[in-house]
């Protein structure tokens, strides 16, 4: 045993990201976070056999520099004995999110065309009156849920219009999205639920081909008619990539910004104090949004592969090993953040990494910042005295996107005209 794990061994279990796994870890992994910053913070994981990262500084350097090319192929699943798997791997090894330059940069610059800050900036009037229909439904109980009530729907609504397909699809893209997201966010095997994944992916492709073909037969905005009628170099998408990337843009969509919502409104409810600053200054809304991005990152790690041997971190990663960047864990770095554990709306340097960095950054940023922003001063504004219920709280089992599973609040309604 090396001196690192005889030390951890004195502190606790040994130290793996596997044990997201266990309720009380996945309710709050900070505590492991720094744990893996301070012992071991470029981490052999032996239950996973992965390179776990933990630090704001190596975070950075691996999200910049190593590959996101980490998608088994159908042929490299078929000879490891996972043949059933392969037709989730023909849509992963296309979307843009398992792609390196220059195929990455040739569909990412299509399809963040659409979520430019420009073009997403027009549509906050039209967000804010969605928001405030879902929170007119609610308001007469003086009770919600806030993760069904607000923070599922709204992004499911917004999101199934820049797609460019009925708003009246969205719960069904929503459970999509929330199968799919549990094979990008979840890192133990779980043969039991393919069967539900497998046909998640055989319905979203079956239903994406068919809204290119009514895109071909009634045109209308939207991302798919984009992707459809876009060229590079007079270069046109596949059908298969535009069905892929559409996939991966609707997951993104949905389950970051419910995270993003949900998790805030938690965080200040138990900071009444910042909860306060807040309700009496709303001009901060946008610098709290950023803290509650940074405190707890709808988004907590992502996977990248060495390109070659490399050291980091005084540790040698082989080439094309697997690296985990825990983003959730470099935005409570101290070395980066002073006093990361303690939520400060007004915090001035906060660069932090919820949204990814580099090439891969998150293009539908600009939207969900929006959307956090409208639906936290909303719930503000016509929301006095809004409290906690007393209920425990579950967490997605999802550790890779970290958001609640609902979340009971009270409160009283504000007189009519508040919102305006």
């Amino acid at each position: 045993m090396s001196a690192i794990e005889t030390a951890a061994s004195r502190r606790g279990p040994p130290l793996s990201l596997y044990h997201l796994l266990e309720p009380d870890v996945l309710a709050d992994p900070y505590p492991l976070y720094h744990r893996l910053q301070a012992e071991d913070p470029v981490h052999w994981d032996r239950f996973l056999h992965v390179w776990v990262v933990t630090r704001y500084q190596d975070v950075l350097r691996v999200l910049h520099d190593f590959s996101a090319d980490r998608t088994p192929t159908p042929e490299q699943l078929t000879a490891m004995g996972l043949g059933e798997l392969n037709p989730i791997a023909q849509v992963m090894v296309r979307q843009m999110l398992f792609m390196d330059a220059p195929s990455h940069t040739r569909i990412r610059g299509l399809a963040a065309h659409a979520f430019s800050p420009a073009r997403v900036e027009v549509l906050r009037g039209h967000i804010r009156e969605i928001t405030d229909r879902l929170l007119e439904r609610v308001l007469p109980a003086g009770r919600m849920d806030v993760i069904a009530d607000l923070a599922e729907p709204l992004p499911c609504i917004v999101t199934a219009e820049m797609l460019g397909v009925p708003v009246e699809d969205r719960r069904r893209l929503k459970a999509w999205s929330e199968d799919f997201a549990e094979m990008l966010g979840s890192f133990q095997h779980n043969p039991d639920r393919a069967p539900q994944m497998l046909r998640a992916v055989e319905e979203m492709t079956g239903y994406f081909r068919s809204a290119m073909r009514d895109q071909q037969a009634r045109p209308r905005e939207g991302l798919i008619g984009e992707l459809m009628n876009a060229q590079v170099h007079g270069d046109r998408l596949a059908e298969e990539e535009v069905i892929a990337n559409c996939i991966v843009t609707m997951v993104g969509g949905q389950e970051t910004t419910t995270n993003l919502i949900g998790n805030g409104i938690l965080s200040l409810l138990r900071h009444p104090d910042e909860l306060a600053k807040l309700r009496s200054d709303l001009s901060l809304i946008p610098s709290a949004v950023e803290e509650l991005l940074r405190y707890e990152s709808p988004i907590q790690h992502t996977g990248r592969l060495a390109p070659a041997d490399v050291e980091l971190g005084g540790r040698r990663i082989l080439r094309r090993q697997a690296v985990i960047a825990v983003m959730g864990a470099a935005n409570r770095d101290p070395e980066r953040f002073p006093d990361p554990d303690r939520l400060d709306i007004t915090r001035q340097d906060n660069r932090h990494v919820a949204f990814g960095h580099a090439a891969h950054f998150c293009f539908g940023a600009p939207l969900a910042r929006i959307e956090g922003q409208i639906a936290l001063e909303a719930m503000l504004r016509r929301m006095p005295d809004l409290a906690l219920e007393p209920a425990p709280l579950v967490w997605r089992t999802n550790h890779g996107l970290r958001g609640l599973r609902s979340l009971p609040v009270t409160f009283k309604a504000a007189v009519s005209g508040a919102a305006s």
